[in-house]
Formats: structure tokens, sequence, C-alpha cells
């Protein structure tokens, strides 16, 4: 009995030392060698201080600043351990809302989240990605149209030229990768630390 047993432990033990120790220890190596900037999170720092990821969003909300896209995620109630309350952009928690679109919740998000965005350019058809969340509720990018669409609320709000913005957000746009991979997109995060030092400069 113990003859059929013992091969078999013995390869499981293998394994696991193969690919649960061996090969995490060497990728997550390799990674940090080869690409230390992302294997560490792709942190961004200002004044020596970390304040976030290039691969996570902010829940941006001053008139000042550009906005991420609406974000589903949530968080425990702090007052029900059984219920969740809305938080976004959570990190420990990333998710959509799983709502269908014929889903009267998400229409009425969406219709809720489209009357401020039109108030503040009304010329203007509204991006869809400032009214749908991302699959995980942390994208960290929009369109540059999306960018674009939020120029007049952050030029009032900041006292800035209209012109002067949207270089700014045409040199924090990303093309496309080798020029054929995904969209052209606008990090958030970037874009708002570009605003910070644009505005002091003024």
């Amino acid at each position: 009995m113990i003859k059929h047993f013992r091969p078999a432990i013995t390869l499981t033990l293998l394994m696991t030392a193969l690919t649960g120790l061996a090969y995490p220890l060497a990728m997550t190596g390799t990674a940090g060698f080869l690409f230390p900037y992302q294997a560490k999170g792709s942190l961004i720092e200002r004044d020596g201080k970390v304040i976030g990821s290039e691969l996570i969003g902010q829940n941006f909300t001053s008139d000042g600043y550009f906005h991420g896209r609406p974000s589903a995620t949530t968080d425990t109630d702090p007052n029900d351990s059984t219920k969740t309350v809305p938080a976004p952009y959570n990190a420990s928690n990333s998710g959509g809302s799983n709502y269908g679109p014929t889903s009267k919740a998400l229409v009425d998000r969406v219709k809720a989240d489209s009357g401020p965005l039109e108030a503040t350019n009304p010329s203007a058809k509204i991006p869809v990605d400032l009214v749908t969340t991302s699959a995980s509720g942390l994208d960290p990018d929009i369109t540059p149209a999306a960018a674009l669409f939020q120029i007049p609320r952050v030029a009032a709000a900041r006292k800035l030229p209209e012109n002067e913005l949207r270089r700014l957000v045409e040199d924090n746009t990303a093309a496309r990768l080798l020029g054929v991979l995904g969209e052209p997109h606008v990090n958030v995060l970037n874009l708002n630390l570009a605003l910070d030092k644009l505005a002091k400069k003024s």
C-alpha cells in the first residue's frame, strides 16, 4: 500500500516546490530585475511621497481636476457588516456592477450622472466612458474625448485658458502600443499632476 502512495506524495511535494515556490520566486526576481518600476506597482511619487499608481484609478471629485470613469466598487458597511456601501476605486474589492443594459438601476444611475456632466458642457456629446464603469472599477485611464469634454469645467475652476488645457491633454495622451494595439488613452492621475504644475506656472 505504501509503495503506491509514495510516488504520489513525492510528486505532490516536488510539484508544490517547483510551481508553488521556485517558479513564483524566479518570476518575481526576474520581473524585479528587468522591470523594477512595473514590478513595484508602477507607483507615482511627488515630493518623495507615493501618491498613487498608474494602474489604479483615484476618485477625483473637485471641479478643478479631471475625473476618471465611474467606479462600482463597494466596501463593507461600517454600521452593518451584512451590507455594502459604495466605495469608488476600492482596490481591495475590484469588480463591476454586473448590471445589464436593461437594468433600471443602471439606466437611473447613468441619467443621474449625465445631468451634471451635460450642465458643464452642454454643447458637446457626453463620452460613454464618463457614464459607464469598467469591469474592474479601478480603470486609471479615460479616452482623450472624455478628457477634452471636461476642459470647460476645469478651465473655469482653475481660471486657465481652455487652449492650454487642450495642449495638456494632448501631451498626456498615450498612443496605441506599437501603433496598433489598444486605443489612445489618458492616465487621469498623471494628467492631474501635470495640471497642478501648469496651475503653479500660471
